[in-house]
Protein backbone atom coordinates (compact mmCIF):
# COMPACT_ATOMS: atom_id res chain seq x y z
CA UNK A 1 0.00 0.00 0.00
CA UNK A 2 2.77 2.52 0.96
CA UNK A 3 4.56 1.58 -2.39
CA UNK A 4 1.63 2.56 -4.66
CA UNK A 5 1.09 5.90 -2.30
CA UNK A 6 4.48 6.68 -3.15
CA UNK A 7 3.93 5.79 -7.16
CA UNK A 8 1.18 7.88 -7.20
CA UNK A 9 3.33 10.80 -5.63
CA UNK A 10 5.56 10.26 -8.31
CA UNK A 11 3.44 10.56 -11.04
CA UNK A 12 1.16 14.15 -10.06
CA UNK A 13 4.86 15.24 -9.74
CA UNK A 14 6.20 14.41 -12.95
CA UNK A 15 2.67 15.19 -14.28
CA UNK A 16 3.20 18.81 -12.49
CA UNK A 17 6.54 19.30 -13.67
CA UNK A 18 5.36 18.67 -17.29
CA UNK A 19 2.60 21.29 -17.08
CA UNK A 20 4.88 23.69 -15.61
CA UNK A 21 7.37 23.37 -18.70
CA UNK A 22 5.04 23.60 -20.74
CA UNK A 23 3.76 27.14 -19.80
CA UNK A 24 7.24 28.45 -19.69
CA UNK A 25 7.37 28.04 -23.52
CA UNK A 26 7.41 30.83 -25.81
CA UNK A 27 8.62 31.64 -28.99
CA UNK A 28 12.06 33.31 -29.60
CA UNK A 29 11.99 36.88 -30.82
CA UNK A 30 14.45 37.30 -33.12
CA UNK A 31 13.46 41.39 -33.77
CA UNK A 32 16.31 43.65 -33.54
CA UNK A 33 15.88 47.79 -33.79
CA UNK A 34 18.26 48.85 -36.36
CA UNK A 35 21.01 51.03 -35.35
CA UNK A 36 19.92 54.64 -36.37
CA UNK A 37 22.49 57.39 -34.86
CA UNK A 38 25.96 57.09 -35.05
CA UNK A 39 28.70 59.14 -33.58
CA UNK A 40 32.60 59.62 -34.11
CA UNK A 41 34.24 59.29 -36.53
CA UNK A 42 31.53 62.44 -37.62
CA UNK A 43 29.95 62.19 -41.14
CA UNK A 44 32.67 63.27 -44.00
CA UNK A 45 35.47 63.26 -41.56
CA UNK A 46 39.26 62.87 -43.13
CA UNK A 47 42.17 61.07 -41.68
CA UNK A 48 45.39 60.84 -43.09
CA UNK A 49 46.62 57.48 -41.99
CA UNK A 50 50.15 56.86 -39.81
CA UNK A 51 49.48 53.16 -39.40
CA UNK A 52 53.19 52.60 -37.98
CA UNK A 53 52.28 54.77 -34.90
CA UNK A 54 50.00 52.14 -34.00
CA UNK A 55 47.30 54.46 -33.05
CA UNK A 56 43.17 53.43 -33.29
CA UNK A 57 39.98 55.30 -34.42
CA UNK A 58 37.11 54.24 -32.10
CA UNK A 59 33.71 54.25 -34.17
CA UNK A 60 30.69 54.87 -31.89
CA UNK A 61 26.81 54.98 -32.22
CA UNK A 62 23.66 54.75 -29.79
CA UNK A 63 22.78 51.87 -28.18
CA UNK A 64 19.69 50.00 -29.95
CA UNK A 65 18.20 46.72 -28.38
CA UNK A 66 16.23 44.06 -29.35
CA UNK A 67 12.48 44.09 -29.56
CA UNK A 68 12.13 41.69 -26.37
CA UNK A 69 14.84 43.44 -24.67
CA UNK A 70 17.66 40.74 -25.06
CA UNK A 71 21.28 41.27 -25.61
CA UNK A 72 22.77 42.66 -28.99
CA UNK A 73 25.26 42.14 -30.23
CA UNK A 74 27.46 44.83 -33.02
CA UNK A 75 29.85 44.85 -35.89
CA UNK A 76 30.95 48.04 -37.75
CA UNK A 77 30.80 47.07 -41.49
CA UNK A 78 33.05 49.31 -43.87
CA UNK A 79 32.09 49.39 -47.65
CA UNK A 80 33.10 50.78 -51.19
CA UNK A 81 31.53 54.62 -51.22
CA UNK A 82 29.26 53.58 -53.04
CA UNK A 83 28.46 50.26 -51.49
CA UNK A 84 25.09 49.30 -50.40
CA UNK A 85 27.01 46.94 -47.36
CA UNK A 86 25.35 43.66 -48.80
CA UNK A 87 28.20 42.54 -49.07
CA UNK A 88 31.02 44.73 -47.04
CA UNK A 89 34.74 44.71 -47.46
CA UNK A 90 35.10 44.23 -44.01
CA UNK A 91 33.55 43.97 -40.35
CA UNK A 92 34.68 44.61 -36.96
CA UNK A 93 33.85 43.10 -33.60
CA UNK A 94 32.81 45.85 -31.37
CA UNK A 95 34.63 46.59 -28.29
CA UNK A 96 33.93 44.22 -24.98
CA UNK A 97 33.16 41.00 -27.50
CA UNK A 98 30.77 42.57 -29.66
CA UNK A 99 28.31 44.14 -26.82
CA UNK A 100 29.29 47.36 -26.36
CA UNK A 101 28.36 50.34 -28.49
CA UNK A 102 31.78 51.35 -29.67
CA UNK A 103 34.43 49.81 -31.42
CA UNK A 104 38.30 50.69 -31.53
CA UNK A 105 40.05 49.58 -35.07
CA UNK A 106 43.52 50.19 -35.52
CA UNK A 107 44.98 52.28 -38.29
CA UNK A 108 46.84 49.15 -39.44
CA UNK A 109 43.37 47.59 -40.14
CA UNK A 110 41.90 50.69 -41.39
CA UNK A 111 45.01 50.81 -43.95
CA UNK A 112 43.65 47.65 -45.15
CA UNK A 113 40.19 48.55 -45.35
CA UNK A 114 40.92 51.41 -47.59
CA UNK A 115 43.03 48.87 -49.97
CA UNK A 116 40.21 46.48 -49.77
CA UNK A 117 37.80 49.32 -51.06
CA UNK A 118 40.23 50.21 -53.93
CA UNK A 119 42.03 53.12 -52.60
CA UNK A 120 45.66 52.99 -53.52
CA UNK A 121 48.73 53.93 -51.43
CA UNK A 122 50.02 57.31 -51.34
CA UNK A 123 45.87 58.05 -52.53
CA UNK A 124 42.96 59.64 -50.74
CA UNK A 125 39.54 58.27 -50.97
CA UNK A 126 36.12 57.63 -49.18
CA UNK A 127 34.87 54.85 -47.53
CA UNK A 128 31.65 54.02 -45.94
CA UNK A 129 30.45 52.62 -42.79
CA UNK A 130 27.18 51.59 -40.69
CA UNK A 131 26.63 48.96 -37.44
CA UNK A 132 25.34 45.67 -37.77
CA UNK A 133 22.55 44.87 -34.69
CA UNK A 134 22.42 41.02 -34.44
CA UNK A 135 20.29 38.87 -31.87
CA UNK A 136 21.29 34.52 -32.88
CA UNK A 137 20.45 34.78 -36.94
CA UNK A 138 19.01 37.95 -37.59
CA UNK A 139 21.27 40.57 -38.42
CA UNK A 140 20.25 43.89 -39.27
CA UNK A 141 22.62 46.54 -40.87
CA UNK A 142 22.09 50.25 -39.49
CA UNK A 143 19.87 53.25 -40.86
CA UNK A 144 22.15 55.27 -40.93
CA UNK A 145 25.71 55.69 -42.34
CA UNK A 146 28.77 57.77 -42.20
CA UNK A 147 31.17 58.77 -45.24
CA UNK A 148 35.16 58.57 -43.85
CA UNK A 149 37.84 59.72 -46.06
CA UNK A 150 40.93 57.97 -46.09
CA UNK A 151 44.23 59.06 -47.20
CA UNK A 152 46.80 56.32 -47.07
CA UNK A 153 50.95 56.20 -46.52
CA UNK A 154 52.55 54.91 -49.03
CA UNK A 155 53.77 51.00 -48.59
CA UNK A 156 50.96 48.21 -48.89
CA UNK A 157 48.30 47.28 -46.39
CA UNK A 158 48.30 43.54 -46.95
CA UNK A 159 52.20 42.76 -46.03
CA UNK A 160 54.39 39.75 -46.93
CA UNK A 161 54.70 37.10 -44.50
CA UNK A 162 57.91 35.69 -46.37
CA UNK A 163 60.09 37.68 -49.35
CA UNK A 164 61.93 35.88 -51.60
CA UNK A 165 64.98 37.60 -54.40
CA UNK A 166 65.25 35.39 -57.93
CA UNK A 167 66.61 36.60 -61.33
CA UNK A 168 69.80 36.77 -63.05
CA UNK A 169 71.33 39.05 -61.21
CA UNK A 170 71.00 37.12 -57.86
CA UNK A 171 73.44 33.95 -56.62
CA UNK A 172 71.16 31.28 -57.40
CA UNK A 173 69.71 32.83 -60.76
CA UNK A 174 66.39 33.14 -62.46
CA UNK A 175 64.97 29.95 -61.40
CA UNK A 176 62.04 30.81 -59.01
CA UNK A 177 61.78 27.63 -57.04
CA UNK A 178 65.58 28.21 -55.96
CA UNK A 179 65.08 31.83 -55.05
CA UNK A 180 67.09 33.18 -52.36
CA UNK A 181 64.86 33.29 -48.96
CA UNK A 182 65.18 36.83 -47.12
CA UNK A 183 65.41 37.49 -42.92
CA UNK A 184 62.03 38.80 -41.83
CA UNK A 185 62.83 41.52 -39.30
CA UNK A 186 59.65 42.93 -38.25
CA UNK A 187 56.52 42.97 -39.86
CA UNK A 188 56.66 43.70 -43.58
CA UNK A 189 60.64 44.53 -43.44
CA UNK A 190 63.16 42.12 -44.82
CA UNK A 191 66.75 41.70 -45.22
CA UNK A 192 69.78 40.10 -46.92
CA UNK A 193 73.38 40.03 -47.37
CA UNK A 194 74.05 38.77 -50.68
CA UNK A 195 75.78 39.42 -53.82
CA UNK A 196 74.57 41.12 -56.95
CA UNK A 197 75.75 40.89 -60.49
CA UNK A 198 74.72 42.55 -64.00
CA UNK A 199 71.40 41.25 -64.65
CA UNK A 200 68.01 41.84 -63.40
CA UNK A 201 65.72 40.55 -60.43
CA UNK A 202 62.41 40.41 -58.75
CA UNK A 203 60.97 40.03 -55.16
CA UNK A 204 58.54 37.26 -54.82
CA UNK A 205 56.42 35.66 -51.87
CA UNK A 206 56.71 32.74 -52.59
CA UNK A 207 59.01 30.26 -54.17
CA UNK A 208 57.26 29.75 -57.28
CA UNK A 209 55.68 31.48 -60.60
CA UNK A 210 52.08 32.06 -58.51
CA UNK A 211 54.12 34.47 -56.22
CA UNK A 212 53.06 38.21 -55.69
CA UNK A 213 56.23 39.55 -57.37
CA UNK A 214 57.45 43.23 -56.51
CA UNK A 215 60.12 45.38 -58.04
CA UNK A 216 61.64 48.95 -57.49
CA UNK A 217 60.79 51.88 -59.57
CA UNK A 218 63.27 54.25 -60.35
CA UNK A 219 63.07 56.01 -57.39
CA UNK A 220 63.94 52.68 -54.87
CA UNK A 221 60.11 52.34 -53.78
CA UNK A 222 58.90 49.00 -54.24
CA UNK A 223 55.96 48.02 -56.22
CA UNK A 224 53.66 45.36 -57.06
CA UNK A 225 54.24 43.82 -60.62
CA UNK A 226 56.00 41.62 -63.33
CA UNK A 227 58.80 44.40 -63.83
CA UNK A 228 62.10 43.78 -62.76
CA UNK A 229 65.00 45.55 -61.22
CA UNK A 230 67.83 46.01 -63.50
CA UNK A 231 71.54 45.94 -61.65
CA UNK A 232 74.32 47.22 -63.77
CA UNK A 233 77.47 47.80 -61.05
CA UNK A 234 80.02 44.93 -61.42
CA UNK A 235 79.51 41.70 -58.96
CA UNK A 236 79.90 42.97 -55.26
CA UNK A 237 78.31 42.07 -51.80
CA UNK A 238 75.42 43.96 -50.51
CA UNK A 239 73.19 44.32 -47.74
CA UNK A 240 69.42 44.69 -49.22
CA UNK A 241 66.50 45.98 -46.86
CA UNK A 242 63.11 46.10 -48.17
CA UNK A 243 60.07 48.10 -45.56
CA UNK A 244 56.92 47.12 -47.31
CA UNK A 245 54.67 48.99 -44.79
CA UNK A 246 56.26 52.27 -46.40
CA UNK A 247 57.08 50.92 -49.58
CA UNK A 248 61.07 51.64 -49.03
CA UNK A 249 64.10 49.77 -50.16
CA UNK A 250 67.95 50.55 -49.09
CA UNK A 251 70.56 48.61 -51.11
CA UNK A 252 73.97 49.21 -49.13
CA UNK A 253 77.39 48.05 -50.96
CA UNK A 254 79.60 45.91 -48.87
CA UNK A 255 83.33 47.12 -49.64
CA UNK A 256 85.24 44.75 -46.57
CA UNK A 257 84.72 42.96 -43.16
CA UNK A 258 87.60 43.60 -40.96
CA UNK A 259 88.46 41.79 -37.74
CA UNK A 260 89.23 44.16 -35.05
CA UNK A 261 91.56 43.61 -32.03
CA UNK A 262 90.61 45.62 -29.68
CA UNK A 263 94.55 45.96 -27.54
CA UNK A 264 96.01 46.94 -31.13
CA UNK A 265 93.11 49.65 -31.68
CA UNK A 266 92.79 48.22 -35.67
CA UNK A 267 91.87 45.80 -37.85
CA UNK A 268 94.45 42.84 -38.10
CA UNK A 269 92.95 40.63 -40.88
CA UNK A 270 90.08 41.04 -43.88
CA UNK A 271 87.65 38.56 -44.19
CA UNK A 272 86.39 37.69 -47.98
CA UNK A 273 82.89 37.09 -49.20
CA UNK A 274 82.40 33.71 -50.62
CA UNK A 275 78.44 33.51 -51.13
CA UNK A 276 75.31 32.84 -49.35
CA UNK A 277 75.76 35.39 -46.61
CA UNK A 278 78.61 34.16 -45.54
CA UNK A 279 82.42 35.79 -45.18
CA UNK A 280 85.72 33.81 -43.97
CA UNK A 281 89.73 34.57 -43.65
CA UNK A 282 91.56 31.04 -43.70
CA UNK A 283 94.30 32.31 -41.71
CA UNK A 284 94.99 35.24 -39.44
CA UNK A 285 98.28 35.74 -37.21
CA UNK A 286 96.94 36.37 -33.60
CA UNK A 287 99.32 37.99 -30.93
CA UNK A 288 97.88 38.46 -27.60
CA UNK A 289 98.61 41.62 -25.70
CA UNK A 290 100.88 42.07 -23.44
CA UNK A 291 99.49 44.56 -20.94
CA UNK A 292 100.98 44.36 -16.84
CA UNK A 293 97.78 42.77 -15.49
CA UNK A 294 98.05 40.51 -18.37
CA UNK A 295 97.41 39.34 -22.02
CA UNK A 296 94.39 41.01 -23.44
CA UNK A 297 92.53 38.80 -26.19
CA UNK A 298 89.59 40.91 -27.12
CA UNK A 299 87.53 41.49 -30.74
CA UNK A 300 84.99 42.30 -32.47
CA UNK A 301 83.76 43.50 -36.21
CA UNK A 302 84.01 46.62 -38.74
CA UNK A 303 82.14 46.42 -41.80
CA UNK A 304 83.09 49.03 -44.20
CA UNK A 305 79.63 49.62 -46.35
CA UNK A 306 79.24 52.28 -48.89
CA UNK A 307 77.69 54.52 -45.73
CA UNK A 308 80.43 54.35 -43.83
CA UNK A 309 81.55 52.20 -40.93
CA UNK A 310 79.63 50.02 -39.12
CA UNK A 311 80.44 47.68 -35.48
CA UNK A 312 79.35 44.29 -34.82
CA UNK A 313 79.99 42.32 -31.55
CA UNK A 314 78.55 40.97 -28.82
CA UNK A 315 75.30 42.08 -26.60
CA UNK A 316 77.10 41.55 -23.61
CA UNK A 317 79.19 44.31 -22.43
CA UNK A 318 82.21 42.08 -20.87
CA UNK A 319 82.87 38.66 -21.83
CA UNK A 320 84.56 35.53 -20.31
CA UNK A 321 86.78 33.54 -22.90
CA UNK A 322 84.26 31.29 -25.14
CA UNK A 323 85.19 27.36 -24.03
CA UNK A 324 81.66 26.34 -22.81
CA UNK A 325 79.48 28.81 -23.55
CA UNK A 326 76.19 28.68 -25.82
CA UNK A 327 75.81 29.42 -28.98
CA UNK A 328 74.12 32.75 -28.53
CA UNK A 329 77.79 34.04 -27.51
CA UNK A 330 79.07 34.28 -30.94
CA UNK A 331 76.04 36.03 -31.86
CA UNK A 332 76.61 39.45 -33.98
CA UNK A 333 74.91 42.41 -33.28
CA UNK A 334 75.38 46.50 -34.21
CA UNK A 335 77.54 47.38 -31.35
CA UNK A 336 79.46 51.20 -30.83
CA UNK A 337 82.89 51.71 -31.99
CA UNK A 338 84.06 51.42 -28.14
CA UNK A 339 87.71 50.07 -28.07
CA UNK A 340 86.93 47.57 -25.37
CA UNK A 341 83.27 47.26 -24.64
CA UNK A 342 81.24 44.62 -26.49
CA UNK A 343 83.82 42.59 -27.49
CA UNK A 344 84.51 38.84 -27.60
CA UNK A 345 87.38 36.51 -26.17
CA UNK A 346 89.50 34.51 -28.80
CA UNK A 347 90.32 31.19 -27.65
CA UNK A 348 93.35 31.03 -25.21
CA UNK A 349 95.45 28.51 -28.18
CA UNK A 350 95.07 31.22 -30.65
CA UNK A 351 97.46 33.37 -28.50
CA UNK A 352 101.07 33.31 -30.85
CA UNK A 353 98.93 31.34 -33.45
CA UNK A 354 96.23 31.36 -36.25
CA UNK A 355 92.94 31.75 -36.75
CA UNK A 356 90.12 30.59 -39.16
CA UNK A 357 87.34 32.75 -39.05
CA UNK A 358 84.08 32.76 -40.37
CA UNK A 359 80.76 35.34 -40.13
CA UNK A 360 77.50 34.10 -41.19
CA UNK A 361 75.29 37.26 -42.37
CA UNK A 362 72.48 34.49 -43.06
CA UNK A 363 68.95 34.86 -43.52
CA UNK A 364 68.02 31.38 -41.77
CA UNK A 365 69.09 32.10 -37.94
CA UNK A 366 70.75 34.65 -36.00
CA UNK A 367 73.92 36.59 -37.44
CA UNK A 368 76.73 34.72 -36.19
CA UNK A 369 80.59 33.60 -36.58
CA UNK A 370 83.22 30.95 -35.54
CA UNK A 371 86.83 31.83 -34.35
CA UNK A 372 88.67 28.31 -34.83
CA UNK A 373 92.80 28.10 -33.87
CA UNK A 374 94.94 26.50 -35.07
CA UNK A 375 98.87 26.04 -35.54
Amino acid sequence: MRRLINLSFMVIAAITAFTSCKKDERTLDLNVHPVSVLGAPADQASISLQPATGASMVFTWNATQAADGDMVLYEVAFDKADGDFSKPVYKALSDGGGVQAQATVTQKDLNKIASLAGIQSSSTGKIKWTVLASKATNVVAGSASHTLQITRPAGFAVLPTALYITGTATEAGDDVTKAIALKQTSDGVFELYTSLKPGTYQLTDKQSASGTKYYLDANGIIQQGNSTTTVTAATQPYRLSYDFSVATSSIVGIQSLGLYVSAYATETGQLSYIGNGTWEAAKIPVTFYQFSWGRDDRYKFILHTAKGLEYYGSENVNNDPPAGKPADYFYLLPVTNDQWNNTYKFPPAADTHNVKVDVYFQAGGPYTHTATAFN
